[in-house]
């Protein structure tokens, strides 16, 4: 029997993508239904990406090679987003 990658969600009590609907719903019923949002995939990214590197970084306690690979990502990709959001590296 091969032995698969759990994903987070698998570990989690409840989907992260629960906590995601919730906020989106609450973010579109507060708009004005008179204009419509533009680039809201940028806004999610980059009201998301922060916290969540900051968290995998205290995760990680800073060890980047660590954070990389618990985020899936290329650690210079890691390090480029660190800077980009001024997170100490």
């Amino acid at each position: 029997m091969k032995n698969k990658k759990k994903s987070f969600d698998s570990y989690a009590k409840k989907p992260l993508s629960d906590e995601v609907s919730k906020a989106m719903k609450k973010y579109f019923n507060q708009l004005d239904q008179k204009n419509l949002p533009i680039d809201v995939y940028q806004l999610v990214l980059k009201e998301v990406e922060p916290p969540l590197l900051n968290a995998v970084m205290e995760f990680s306690n800073h060890n980047q090679s660590k954070a990389a690979k618990i985020l899936g990502i290329n650690r210079t990709t890691l390090r480029t987003k660190l800077k980009k959001y001024k997170i100490s590296e």
